[in-house]
Protein backbone atom coordinates (compact mmCIF):
# COMPACT_ATOMS: atom_id res chain seq x y z
CA UNK A 1 0.00 0.00 0.00
CA UNK A 2 2.88 2.37 0.66
CA UNK A 3 3.97 2.29 -2.99
CA UNK A 4 0.43 2.81 -4.26
CA UNK A 5 -0.10 5.77 -1.90
CA UNK A 6 3.24 7.20 -3.00
CA UNK A 7 2.33 6.90 -6.70
CA UNK A 8 -1.12 8.39 -6.12
CA UNK A 9 0.24 11.38 -4.22
CA UNK A 10 2.94 11.93 -6.83
CA UNK A 11 0.37 11.88 -9.66
CA UNK A 12 -1.89 14.33 -7.80
CA UNK A 13 1.01 16.68 -7.14
CA UNK A 14 2.28 16.49 -10.71
CA UNK A 15 -1.10 17.01 -12.41
CA UNK A 16 -2.77 19.34 -9.88
CA UNK A 17 -4.59 22.27 -11.46
CA UNK A 18 -2.95 25.64 -10.88
CA UNK A 19 -6.21 27.53 -11.45
CA UNK A 20 -7.44 29.44 -8.40
CA UNK A 21 -10.98 28.32 -7.60
CA UNK A 22 -13.85 30.11 -5.88
CA UNK A 23 -17.62 30.29 -5.84
CA UNK A 24 -18.70 31.68 -9.20
CA UNK A 25 -22.10 33.12 -10.20
CA UNK A 26 -24.14 31.11 -12.68
CA UNK A 27 -24.02 33.97 -15.23
CA UNK A 28 -20.22 33.53 -15.45
CA UNK A 29 -20.39 29.79 -16.14
CA UNK A 30 -20.28 28.84 -19.82
CA UNK A 31 -18.89 25.30 -19.76
CA UNK A 32 -19.26 22.51 -17.22
CA UNK A 33 -18.53 18.87 -16.50
CA UNK A 34 -20.47 16.60 -14.19
CA UNK A 35 -19.60 13.21 -12.80
CA UNK A 36 -22.30 10.74 -11.83
CA UNK A 37 -22.28 7.16 -10.63
CA UNK A 38 -24.10 4.70 -12.86
CA UNK A 39 -24.75 2.47 -9.84
CA UNK A 40 -26.96 5.12 -8.21
CA UNK A 41 -30.67 4.31 -8.44
CA UNK A 42 -31.54 7.75 -9.85
CA UNK A 43 -28.78 7.79 -12.46
CA UNK A 44 -31.06 8.17 -15.50
CA UNK A 45 -33.24 10.91 -13.97
CA UNK A 46 -30.13 12.73 -12.78
CA UNK A 47 -28.62 12.63 -16.26
CA UNK A 48 -31.77 14.18 -17.73
CA UNK A 49 -31.89 16.87 -15.01
CA UNK A 50 -28.27 17.84 -15.60
CA UNK A 51 -28.68 18.10 -19.37
CA UNK A 52 -31.87 20.18 -18.95
CA UNK A 53 -30.08 22.47 -16.49
CA UNK A 54 -27.19 23.00 -18.91
CA UNK A 55 -29.59 23.67 -21.80
CA UNK A 56 -31.77 26.08 -19.78
CA UNK A 57 -28.75 28.11 -18.65
CA UNK A 58 -26.86 28.17 -21.95
CA UNK A 59 -24.02 26.05 -20.58
CA UNK A 60 -22.02 23.76 -22.82
CA UNK A 61 -21.86 20.73 -20.58
CA UNK A 62 -20.66 17.17 -20.58
CA UNK A 63 -21.48 14.30 -18.24
CA UNK A 64 -18.92 11.69 -17.30
CA UNK A 65 -20.01 8.40 -15.80
CA UNK A 66 -18.25 6.17 -13.30
CA UNK A 67 -19.24 2.57 -13.95
CA UNK A 68 -17.15 0.12 -11.94
CA UNK A 69 -19.68 -2.72 -12.08
CA UNK A 70 -18.76 -6.12 -13.41
CA UNK A 71 -20.54 -6.32 -16.73
CA UNK A 72 -21.17 -9.82 -18.00
CA UNK A 73 -21.06 -10.92 -21.62
CA UNK A 74 -24.84 -10.76 -21.90
CA UNK A 75 -25.02 -7.22 -20.48
CA UNK A 76 -24.46 -4.01 -22.40
CA UNK A 77 -23.02 -0.69 -21.30
CA UNK A 78 -25.85 1.81 -20.69
CA UNK A 79 -23.76 4.94 -21.27
CA UNK A 80 -21.51 6.24 -24.02
CA UNK A 81 -18.13 4.52 -23.91
CA UNK A 82 -16.35 7.82 -24.62
CA UNK A 83 -17.74 9.48 -21.47
CA UNK A 84 -17.67 6.45 -19.20
CA UNK A 85 -14.80 5.61 -16.91
CA UNK A 86 -14.75 1.86 -16.44
CA UNK A 87 -12.67 -0.28 -14.11
CA UNK A 88 -10.49 -1.22 -17.09
CA UNK A 89 -9.77 2.50 -17.70
CA UNK A 90 -7.92 2.72 -14.38
CA UNK A 91 -4.25 1.91 -14.06
CA UNK A 92 -2.96 -0.33 -11.27
CA UNK A 93 -3.08 2.42 -8.65
CA UNK A 94 -6.47 3.84 -9.72
CA UNK A 95 -5.62 6.75 -12.02
CA UNK A 96 -8.07 7.15 -14.93
CA UNK A 97 -6.71 6.79 -18.46
CA UNK A 98 -5.08 9.86 -20.02
CA UNK A 99 -7.69 9.88 -22.80
CA UNK A 100 -10.51 10.37 -20.27
CA UNK A 101 -8.60 13.15 -18.48
CA UNK A 102 -7.76 14.86 -21.78
CA UNK A 103 -11.39 14.67 -22.88
CA UNK A 104 -12.43 16.51 -19.70
CA UNK A 105 -9.64 19.08 -19.94
CA UNK A 106 -10.37 19.85 -23.62
CA UNK A 107 -13.75 21.24 -22.58
CA UNK A 108 -12.01 23.89 -20.41
CA UNK A 109 -14.88 23.77 -17.90
CA UNK A 110 -15.80 26.70 -15.68
CA UNK A 111 -17.80 24.40 -13.38
CA UNK A 112 -17.00 20.92 -12.05
CA UNK A 113 -19.79 18.97 -10.34
CA UNK A 114 -19.23 15.60 -8.69
CA UNK A 115 -22.39 13.83 -7.60
CA UNK A 116 -20.41 10.74 -6.69
CA UNK A 117 -20.92 9.87 -3.04
CA UNK A 118 -17.42 8.47 -2.58
CA UNK A 119 -13.98 9.89 -2.09
CA UNK A 120 -12.20 7.20 -4.09
CA UNK A 121 -8.99 7.98 -5.93
CA UNK A 122 -10.46 8.17 -9.48
CA UNK A 123 -12.80 11.06 -8.61
CA UNK A 124 -10.12 12.67 -6.44
CA UNK A 125 -7.74 12.60 -9.40
CA UNK A 126 -10.26 14.00 -11.89
CA UNK A 127 -11.37 16.78 -9.50
CA UNK A 128 -7.81 17.74 -8.57
CA UNK A 129 -6.64 17.88 -12.18
CA UNK A 130 -9.67 19.74 -13.55
CA UNK A 131 -8.97 23.40 -14.27
CA UNK A 132 -12.51 24.57 -13.50
CA UNK A 133 -12.78 27.79 -11.53
CA UNK A 134 -15.68 26.48 -9.40
CA UNK A 135 -15.86 22.93 -8.04
CA UNK A 136 -18.82 21.30 -6.30
CA UNK A 137 -18.87 17.88 -4.64
CA UNK A 138 -20.68 15.67 -2.16
CA UNK A 139 -17.65 14.83 -0.04
CA UNK A 140 -14.66 17.07 0.54
CA UNK A 141 -11.50 15.53 -0.82
CA UNK A 142 -8.02 15.76 0.69
CA UNK A 143 -6.51 19.15 -0.06
CA UNK A 144 -9.94 20.86 0.08
CA UNK A 145 -10.52 20.39 -3.65
CA UNK A 146 -14.17 21.48 -3.66
CA UNK A 147 -15.32 25.07 -3.17
CA UNK A 148 -18.82 23.93 -2.24
CA UNK A 149 -19.72 20.63 -0.59
CA UNK A 150 -23.33 19.48 -0.52
CA UNK A 151 -23.71 17.58 2.73
CA UNK A 152 -26.77 15.50 3.08
CA UNK A 153 -28.99 14.14 5.75
CA UNK A 154 -29.51 10.41 5.48
CA UNK A 155 -32.93 9.00 4.69
CA UNK A 156 -34.86 7.52 7.65
CA UNK A 157 -33.48 4.06 6.85
CA UNK A 158 -29.89 5.39 6.94
CA UNK A 159 -29.27 5.34 3.18
CA UNK A 160 -27.77 8.21 1.20
CA UNK A 161 -30.04 10.38 -0.90
CA UNK A 162 -30.03 9.65 -4.62
CA UNK A 163 -27.98 11.78 -7.02
CA UNK A 164 -30.99 13.50 -8.57
CA UNK A 165 -32.05 14.90 -5.17
CA UNK A 166 -28.53 16.15 -4.52
CA UNK A 167 -28.47 17.79 -7.95
CA UNK A 168 -31.70 19.64 -7.14
CA UNK A 169 -29.89 21.14 -4.13
CA UNK A 170 -26.96 22.09 -6.38
CA UNK A 171 -29.34 23.86 -8.80
CA UNK A 172 -30.97 25.79 -5.97
CA UNK A 173 -27.63 26.92 -4.58
CA UNK A 174 -26.29 27.92 -8.00
CA UNK A 175 -29.44 30.02 -8.60
CA UNK A 176 -28.79 31.91 -5.34
CA UNK A 177 -25.18 32.81 -6.12
CA UNK A 178 -25.19 36.28 -7.63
Amino acid sequence: MFIIDFLRNRALKKHRSQVHTNITPLKDIHTAVSFIDVEDTSFDACKKDIMAFYRDNGIKGEIFYFDFRKIGDAERLITSITNTILKKDLNFYGRPAKEKLDQMLELKPDLFISLINKDDYPIQYMATCCEAKFKIGRKQLPGNVFDLVITEQKTPDGASKPEDEIFKSVKELLAKVK
